[in-house]
C-alpha cells in the first residue's frame, strides 16, 4: 500500500506556461509563523501610528517616547511605528523578507534595550521576553525563508539561508544601534 506524502502538487496550469509549485507542511508552518509575528508587529505599529486597536496614536506615543529620553519623541515614535507596521506587514506577506525581518529585528532590539530587566523568569522580565521572542521569530523567518506561500516565492531568498539571515541580523542590529546612538 502506498501512503500519500505530506506534500501536494499544484500546477499553475499549462496554459499559463507555469511550472509545478510544491506546497507542504513546512510552507504552512512558516506561513503561520510569519502571520503571527508579522501581524502582531504590524498591529503594534498601527497602534503607535494611527491609534488603531486601542492604541494611543502618534502624538501620545511620542510623548511616551520623550519621557523615556527619546527626543524628539514624535520622530522616534513614528520611526518605531513605521518599522513595526511595514516590517510586520512585509513579514506576514513574505515580501522582501530579509529587509522586513531587519526592520522587525531593529525595532525589537531597541525595545529590549529599554526593558527594565533581562531576567526571563520573573514578572519584571516580561518586558524583555516579548520583544526578544518577536525578534527571534522574525530572524527565524529570514533564516528559514518565507517558502512557497509568500510573495517572495520566486526570489532566491525564498528558502532562506545564511545570507538572508545575516542581512536581517546585521541590518537590524546596526540600525538599532544607530537609533540608540541618536537617542
Amino acid at each position: 500500500m502506498k501512503l500519500p506524502t505530506d506534500r501536494a502538487r499544484h500546477s499553475t496550469g499549462p496554459e499559463a506556461g507555469g511550472t509545478p509549485v510544491t506546497v507542504g507542511a513546512a510552507d504552512a508552518g512558516v506561513l503561520l509563523l510569519r502571520l503571527a509575528v508579522g501581524l502582531i508587529l504590524a498591529g503594534h505599529g498601527a497602534q503607535k501610528l494611527f491609534g488603531w486597536f486601542g492604541g494611543p496614536g502618534l502624538e501620545a506615543t511620542g510623548k511616551g517616547f520623550s519621557q523615556l529620553g527619546w527626543d524628539p519623541g514624535v520622530f522616534f515614535a513614528g520611526l518605531a511605528g513605521v518599522s513595526e507596521f511595514l516590517g510586520g506587514l512585509g513579514l506576514a506577506a513574505g515580501l522582501l523578507t530579509p529587509l522586513s525581518a531587519a526592520a522587525c529585528v531593529g525595532v525589537m532590539v531597541n525595545a529590549m534595550a529599554i526593558a527594565p530587566d533581562i531576567d526571563l523568569w520573573s514578572a519584571a522580565g516580561t518586558a524583555f521576553a516579548y520583544p526578544m521572542l518577536l525578534a527571534v521569530g522574525a530572524l527565524t523567518v529570514a533564516a528559514v525563508g518565507p517558502l512557497g506561500l509568500s510573495l517572495d516565492a520566486r526570489f532566491p531568498w525564498r528558502d532562506g539561508g545564511w545570507l538572508p539571515a545575516g542581512v536581517a541580523l546585521v541590518l537590524g542590529v546596526v540600525g538599532a544601534f544607530v537609533i540608540l546612538a541618536l537617542k
